[in-house]
């Protein structure tokens, strides 16, 4: 798997071609998508203009609505029509949903999607340390991957360390904090010093520590940006300041351990609808996440 992906959460099924080749222009092998950001089309239909011989690793997701073991077969099955493949290379439990208590029936059906041969690798996203350790103790398949939040300000050092310990590949999503991280002064500090851009200090910080950071962008001049971060070396000085701005609280999505609570909802659409141009818009988007 490559180290540095490209993300498409935002990313329409009308605008997925024209942006997926770009990214991949660009130098992204890794195309990261999930059957709720209803662009699977649109990405199938750019990796079909892609040559064969240049290889593209896909991922994508088991949504929430469709979890439990024979229903996750099928949303599986949809996805790869969708993507017009016959395998992709991995494949995430987005949520855990803990109160709905499926994901390790789901999980199964994973398992029994890789050993078919439709599934090179199977994973999970927004785990916690005591999901992950029932998901390996009931079946004995430990994911490839967990795909998390983590950014400068949720640097999920605990959650890191029982990855490393498990041989688990940590994925960061919202890598660069919503973009907020871009403009803390300790950030535009280190990229004055290397004559960088902020967003190349961030994924090369993540990069540093082992960790695949999948961001998204809108335009091809964000996407070269955040491809050359691969050539960027921080040294210990950085890594050490970039390390002090981490904070307990420095979540900005939703907690995994709570995401169908209608508390969780209303505190993450606060903190986001802050962070967009359009909160009624994201708060729209929001409500329809939580009643699926």
């Amino acid at each position: 798997m490559p180290m540095l992906g490209f993300g498409t959460a935002g990313i329409w099924n009308e605008q997925a071609p024209k942006i997926i080749c770009d990214a991949i222009a660009a130098g992204f092998s890794l195309i990261d998508t999930a059957a709720y950001y209803k662009n699977e089309r649109g990405i199938g239909r750019a990796l079909q203009s892609i040559p064969l011989n240049q290889p593209i690793f896909v991922t994508t997701k088991v949504w929430n609505c469709d979890q439990g073991y024979d229903k996750t077969i099928r949303a599986f099955e949809a996805s790869l029509r969708r993507l017009g493949r016959e395998i992709v290379d991995l494949y995430l439990i987005h949520w855990p949903l803990p109160q709905q208590d499926k994901y390790t029936d789901t999980w199964r059906s994973l398992i029994r999607l890789r050993s078919e041969g439709r599934i090179r690798s199977i994973g999970v996203s927004n785990f916690t340390i005591p999901q992950l350790r029932r998901l390996i103790d009931d079946t004995g398949v430990t994911p490839a991957v967990n795909q998390v939040e983590l950014h400068p300000r949720f640097q999920q050092r605990e959650l890191r360390a029982f990855h490393r310990e498990m041989g688990i590949v940590t994925q960061a999503w919202s890598p660069l904090g919503g973009g907020t991280a871009l403009m803390d002064p300790v950030v535009r500090a280190i990229a004055s010093k290397h004559g960088c851009t902020q967003a190349q200090v961030i994924l090369s910080w993540h990069l540093s520590l082992g960790i695949s950071p999948i961001p998204k962008a809108a335009s091809s001049e964000h996407l070269n940006d955040n491809a050359a971060a691969i050539k960027l070396a921080l040294d210990a000085e950085d890594l050490g300041m970039i390390f002090e701005l981490d904070e307990p609280n420095g979540r900005l999505g939703p907690d995994p351990e709570t995401l169908d609570l209608e508390s969780s909802f209303v505190r993450w659409s606060r903190r986001i609808s802050s962070l967009t141009k359009d909160p009624a818009h994201l708060g729209k988007r929001l409500r329809r996440f939580l009643s699926r």
